[in-house]
């Protein structure tokens, strides 16, 4: 729905029936009505009735004069009725004619008045003169409508099927046939385009020959089925339009625009067309407004709308955009509508209903507002007045509603007080108290009329400004309780100013402020009653925008451009990106948001920021621009937040896009959102929201962009607090020494220092209290021309110093003759010992750099400064003074140069004199040539020995020294290449090919080494020599190829298969180390070769062969196991070689050499154990039984016979795995036994060795006292157990369950202990530690006891010192193992 308001509604004012109006012309404040009562009523625009006019028959026809003076009445009966509407009294007039009238129609400029009758006779009549003027027989038939035009042209449209064109006179200039009866008769008002193409720039009416600026263009429909164009320029051709046959009958059409049409149908069609020469009858535009039946359209131009009624619903479209519908108005209750129209101004709408009732809505009421935050006062209907109190609360605002008195031309609101008025006349209403007997209004004060008409007035809580006609009146709202007649009104301007015309004011509480056409701001202080301050602009002012407290102010100009006034420090700043035309203004309402501010036009929203303090001084930053929907007026600002006015006297809220955006964004888009109002908080200067939002975007880049803005604009605390977040330490002690200053400029300075802004900080450090600041930035910058500037209006005494620095740089960048002026001028003060130093040696070196050597050098030689001596022999020597440069060199004991300098003078005696000091290898090299070249050849080594020249010292050594030895050691110390090759033609020449050979391969000659090996029979030396002499790097296959094949000539396969594999050559490596495997002879090292060549193929294929081969498979005869043992080692195939080592290591068991199955079995469980592989219970029991085995002689060598028996009892439980030396065992285990005090273990041990078996291999010089064991059993039992010591019982690492110190499988848990590798006993987690070789357990005091006689390990017997010994607190990796 639209913001259309019903105003009053008039039941059946005429009874049941069709009703017909009239809005009056010009001012529209009388409406004038008629229906089937034959009585015309005139009401007032409040729909109060005014008069009534009774006529003798039904109303045929009545209308307003074009300035709406008069109204013309005629009916049936032939007379003419005006009345008057500023006297409000009727006249009869007589026109005539005797006939029945049917038609009246007033001119368009003047009181003419042309009535027509039923039987085609028109009579004119003018109200001025009185004059009529009867015209019979102008049609034949009834006479149906008529225009006149602004030419005073008439147009009449007859039943005869004609249109006749008249002039004022009466006389008929033309007449139109038509083929069907018209209606709706007009003349077009079609300016002058372009698009016609120059064809009509000049019309000739048909009675003068006087340009006109409109069409003389006649439009009428014909028959209701064609709109008829007669264009009277050309009368042959005119334009006759037919439509869609679905659009039904034309109803009625208007002409609006340039040349534009809108016509309405009875099918409910609503189109416009266009009458220009390029598109004539084209359709712009096409809708059904109705579904049934449409009955009237109407436009009215001055508020730029058209309507259209049918059905019971009337809809009104923007002539701008009547694509859409603007508004509905929809009257469910009717039973249908038959006419609309619009009152002149557009202010009012009737609607007019079937049933013979009139609504009136208000369409349009001028945009009237007044603000005085946080109130907003805006004109919602002719007489009353919609007050807002804003919030920031998101809840819609509620109005007001206010009745006034008039239809007001301004408004105005202040905190506790309303006015409203027209013309001179101003009502004041008290916002605070009731109207007795109304509650909701407001107590009207009084009204009060001024000297003029009122342009504006403003309100303060106890004032009023008014403006008229150039001057202002402050006075009191309303009379005070204590006289103050020197206080209650004023009028500006006075009489000492009375040619000042005043354009502008605003009034706040403290301040009224006016602007003058002359360019004059002043501020009236209302408490002092006392001008205040008062501005002088270059031009007139036209508006001005005060924010709340008055301090500051906007003001326009008559050149549309815009200021900020500061009246406090009364300061102007120019606002930049002015729109062209500028609307209004307004400050932000929320204290911390003061100084922001909008300016609006028509269009757009443009926001600025008043820059009270900053290093650029005071100013105005446009921050950005929204959009504004159309014919809305913004009033009020709150935080970005836009309250704005609308054409129907609501109000909108619009958040400002140059502030925070709040939506929630999904969350990929947070971040963005986040940054976004991270800029527009920095742009606004609310610092302290974007600390907030920097700590949510975690970002540096942000940190430091809040950083640089906070000290642009002086907020050095929240600087500082930015710095510290980003660790910048320099800046924080930079900012925190400048943070107690008070001086703003001073600040200002230090601040675009830190910016980088060296001339702006200057600008600032010399308008300040402290302008020496300047002075020491430049210092500080090294800008030594600027502060010397400088220095010699502030500082006289620091010229000296300046200079000096000055002269330093000018040296710097090689501007040596100002350096040496500057050094002189600065040595004038005799400031230091240090400054003095300084000066002259500036002096010294710049003197040798301007030619100006004796000077120089004399001052460098008095100072005697080592820095400054070679400084300045550098310089000589650049200048080719190289016999001073040298002295001075040696003077600073700078050898190197010194010699450099003496070499190019080809001075060697010097050169040697100074040689032993020199470092320089490139100086050594130097002497050592020209000695050489001197023949002087033990000189020339030692030289050449010096600059690590080898190749010449070998060079030497062979060709002239002839000591081939020396050169041979040394190639062999120093790898060198060149070296190698000289000893190798040394050695060939002295047919030692051997050493040629060798020394060919270390100069990287191999081809040249093959070449002599083939031809002196020295290939295998040559091979051995590449693998032994060159490091892995060096090597390349290719070397290898030809030494293989030379082998494979030679049917050597054993050499040719190894150097195949040396040239990878994987395949061809296998098939001949297989062949040389094959001979008894080679057998072991060609198996091993081609081990090798499987482990670094990695190929499958090679492996299976070899592996077919090993096992016999081929030829029938398996190899030794150990070579598949190493097979699987080399190819990490450890489960596979851990059961290979279990059947080698069984082997040697079997076969005695229990040593080497111990080794293989521990270098096996070490393989497995570093590749994290479970170790096989089998291997460690196996271990376990052979390492017992070896600790029984470490115990019995040390006279401990107890471990050693109970090793020997272990291994004799077990004796079946020793099957080489049953005997031997079982007899050591009775003899320990027997020493040890195991008297029963002795007996049972020597009862086995009685066993026929065993009895005769055993040794003759044990038998006897075997025999006698037996013969002589213990006597505590018969068990040969029972009586022997009871072994001491140590706690299960797994469970805690005691058991004999020796025994190593828990009955408790069912695990196999680890056993400690010192005593053979199972281990216990206090004092445990391990061997750090081979990582294996022991009991800690055991193995530092053993220790102190032995010096290896007894499982690994590597070297192990005590003190390497850990102590181990997490046993539980040792544990793991089965």
């Amino acid at each position: 729905m639209g913001s259309e308001k019903l105003l009053f509604r008039l039941e059946q004012p005429h009874g049941t029936g069709d009703i017909y109006i009239a809005w009056q012309k010009g001012s529209g404040m009388y409406l004038a009505t008629t229906g089937i009562d034959s009585m015309v009523n005139i009401f007032d625009r409040y729909g109060q009735i005014q008069d009534r006019i009774r006529l003798p028959s039904l109303c045929t026809g009545f209308g307003w004069d074009s300035d709406g003076d008069l109204l013309a009445v005629i009916c049936q009966a032939p007379q003419l009725t005006l009345w008057d509407a500023n006297t409000q009294k009727k006249i009869q007039i007589d026109v005539r004619l005797k006939d029945q009238m049917s038609c009246l129609v007033w001119a368009k400029t003047t009181p003419m008045l042309a009535v027509g009758t039923c039987k085609g006779n028109v009579s004119i009549y003018n109200h001025n003169t009185s004059k009529r003027t009867p015209i019979i027989g102008k049609h034949t038939k009834k006479i149906t409508c008529g225009v006149w035009n602004t030419e005073n042209l008439l147009a009449l449209g007859s039943e005869d099927k004609t249109i006749s064109i008249s002039n004022l006179d009466g006389d008929t200039l033309r007449v139109i046939n038509l083929r069907a009866e018209p209606s709706e008769i007009h003349f077009s008002e079609m300016k002058l385009d372009e698009r016609m193409g120059g064809e009509n720039t000049v019309i000739i009416t048909l009675l003068s020959l006087q340009p006109l600026m409109i069409l003389p263009q006649v439009s009428v429909i014909v028959g209701k089925r064609t709109l008829y164009l007669y264009n009277l320029l050309d009368p042959d051709n005119p334009i006759e339009l037919a439509f869609q046959q679905h659009y039904g009958n034309l109803v009625t059409y208007k002409w609006f625009g340039d040349g534009y049409i809108l016509i309405g149908f009875t099918g409910g069609y609503f189109i416009a067309i266009s009458t220009h020469i390029k598109e004539v009858g084209q359709e712009l535009f096409q809708i059904r407004n109705h579904k049934s039946t449409l009955n009237d359209i109407t436009v009215c131009e001055k508020i730029g709308k058209a309507a259209s009624c049918g059905d019971n619903n009337v809809k009104i479209h923007d002539l701008s955009n009547l694509q859409e519908t603007s508004s509905v108005l929809a009257l469910s209750q009717e039973a249908g509508l038959e006419r609309i129209s619009w009152s002149v101004d557009g202010q009012l709408f009737a609607v007019c209903t079937r049933g013979g009732s009139l609504n009136v809505y208000v369409s349009h009421v001028p945009l009237l507002t007044s603000v005085c935050a946080p109130r907003i006062a805006i004109l919602s209907s002719l007489t009353e007045i919609s007050l807002y109190n804003y919030s920031s609360e998101k809840a819609k605002l509620k109005p007001i509603a206010i009745t006034l008195e008039t239809e007001p031309s301004f408004i105005a609101v202040g905190p506790y007080h309303i006015a409203a008025g027209m013309n001179n006349r101003v009502w004041f209403y008290d916002l605070t108290r009731p109207q007795p007997g109304a509650d909701d209004a407001p107590l009207m004060l009084k009204d009060r009329q001024y000297l003029g008409g009122v342009t504006s007035i403003k309100l303060n809580p106890e004032y009023a400004s008014v403006l008229f006609e150039g001057k202002l009146q402050l006075h009191m709202i309303e009379q005070p309780e204590v006289c103050h007649e020197d206080r209650e009104t004023i009028m500006f301007p006075d009489a000492n100013s009375p040619n000042l015309f005043i354009t502008c004011h605003a009034l706040t509480t403290d301040f009224l402020i006016y602007g003058t056409d002359m360019g004059n701001i002043v501020y009236f202080h209302v408490e002092e009653w006392a001008v205040a301050t008062e501005y002088s602009h270059s031009v007139g002012i036209t508006n001005i925008f005060s924010d709340p407290a008055g301090s500051r102010i906007i003001f326009v100009d008559i050149k549309g451009l815009g200021y900020v006034y500061n009246a406090v420090i009364n300061e102007v700043v120019a606002i930049p990106n002015l729109p062209n035309k500028v609307s209004g203004a307004t400050w932000d309402s929320n204290i911390n948001d003061r100084n922001i501010f909008l300016v609006h036009d028509q269009h757009d929203i443009f926001t600025y920021v008043y820059v009270k303090y900053s290093v650029h001084g005071p100013s105005v930053e446009k921050i950005g621009q929204t959009s504004l929907v159309s014919k809305q007026t913004p009033l009020l600002m709150y935080s970005g937040e836009v309250i704005s006015a609308t054409s129907g006297g609501q109000i909108s809220r619009l958040m400002l896009n140059t502030h925070d955006s709040y939506q929630a964004g999904i969350s990929e888009r947070e971040h963005t959102i986040l940054e976004s109002n991270f800029h527009k908080q920095i742009a606004l200067h609310r610092f302290s929201a974007a600390w907030n939002t920097c700590e949510v975007l975690k970002s540096d880049d942000s940190w430091r962009k809040l950083a640089v803005e906070a000290i642009k604009h002086l907020e050095i605390d929240l600087a500082i607090r930015v710095y510290k977040m980003l660790e910048d330490v320099s800046m924080v002690w930079s900012l925190e020494s400048i943070s107690g200053v008070e001086d703003s400029k001073l600040l200002c300075g230090y601040v675009s220092m830190f910016l980088e802004d060296f001339d702006l900080a200057q600008k600032w450090f010399l308008e300040s209290s402290y302008p020496v600041a300047a002075l020491e930035m430049r210092r500080d910058l090294l800008q030594w021309d600027q502060a010397l500037q400088l220095a010699k209006k502030m500082a006289p005494e620091q010229i000296a110093l300046i200079s000096r620095e000055y002269a330093q740089q000018l040296e710097f960048t090689g501007n040596y003759s100002e350096a040496h002026i500057h050094y002189e001028k600065g040595l004038q003060e005799n400031l230091s010992r240090e400054h003095t130093y300084i000066c002259k040696a500036g002096i010294a070196r710049t003197a040798l750099h301007c030619n100006n050597h004796r000077h120089g050098i004399s001052i460098a030689l008095e100072l005697d400064n080592k820095q400054l001596l070679r400084e300045c022999a550098e310089i000589l020597e650049k200048n080719k003074l190289l016999n001073d440069a040298a002295m001075l060199f040696e003077k600073c004991h700078n050898y190197d140069r010194a010699a450099m300098a003496y070499i190019k003078l080809r001075n060697w005696q010097k050169v040697g004199d100074i040689l032993p000091k020199v470092s320089s290898n490139k100086i050594h090299l130097q002497y050592a040539v020209a000695k050489e070249n001197e023949g002087r050849y033990d000189e020339a080594v030692g030289a050449y020995y010096t600059a690590k020249d080898f190749d010449s010292v070998i060079r030497l050594q062979l060709e002239h020294l002839n000591n081939p030895e020396i050169a041979v050691e040394l190639v062999q110390e120093t790898k060198s290449v060149e070296g190698a090759k000289l000893v190798a033609k040394f050695f060939q020449k002295l047919n030692d090919y051997t050493s040629a050979i060798k020394f060919l391969v270390l100069s990287k000659c191999n081809d040249e080494a093959f070449d002599l090996a083939r031809k002196h029979g020295k290939m295998q030396l040559y091979g051995e020599i590449l693998l032994n002499t060159l490091s892995p790097d060096e090597l390349r296959p290719q070397d290898f190829n030809s030494v293989a094949m030379h082998f494979e000539n030679e049917r050597n396969s054993l050499l040719a298969g190894t150097y195949w594999f040396h040239a990878k050559e994987y395949a061809k490596a296998m098939k001949h180390l297989l062949k040389a495997a094959k001979s008894n002879s080679k057998e072991n090292e060609a198996i091993t070769a081609a081990i090798d060549v499987v482990a670094s193929s990695k190929d499958e294929a090679l492996s299976a062969q070899l592996i077919e081969f090993l096992l016999g498979e081929a030829d029938g005869l398996p190899k030794d196991p150990k070579y598949l043992f190493r097979l699987y080692m080399a190819r990490k195939q450890y489960k596979e070689a851990s059961k290979s080592a279990l059947i080698i290591a069984n082997e040697e068991q079997i076969n005695g050499n229990y040593r080497n199955a111990h080794d293989v079995l521990f270098a096996m469980y070490q393989e497995l154990k570093q590749n994290g592989i479970k170790i096989p219970s089998e291997m460690q029991a196996n271990l376990m039984l052979l390492h017992s085995y070896i600790l029984v002689r470490l115990h019995v060598r040390r006279g401990d016979h107890l471990k050693g028996a109970r090793m020997l009892i272990r291994v004799a439980n077990n004796i079946s795995k020793f099957p080489s030396h049953i005997v031997p065992i079982l007899t050591s285990t009775v003899i320990e036994c027997h020493r040890a005090g195991l008297k029963h273990a002795a007996f049972k041990y020597a009862t086995m060795l009685m066993n026929p078996e065993y009895r005769k291999n055993v040794d003759a010089k044990y038998a006897k006292k075997i025999e006698a064991v037996v013969r002589k059993p213990p006597k505590s039992g018969k068990d040969g157990d029972v009586g022997d010591p009871v072994e001491p019982l140590t706690p299960c690492p797994y469970c805690e369950n005691l058991l004999p110190e020796t025994e190593v499988n828990c009955i408790n848990c069912k695990n196999n202990i680890p056993f400690c590798i010192v005593t053979g006993r199972h281990i216990v987690t206090t004092d445990l530690t391990a061997c750090p070789e081979c990582d294996f357990p022991a009991l800690r005091p055991a193995f530092i006891e053993i220790l102190d006689n032995e010096d290896s390990c007894p499982m690994c017997s590597e070297k192990v010192d005590s003190r390497r010994l850990p102590k181990i607190d997490d046993f539980k990796p040792y544990l793991n193992v089965e």
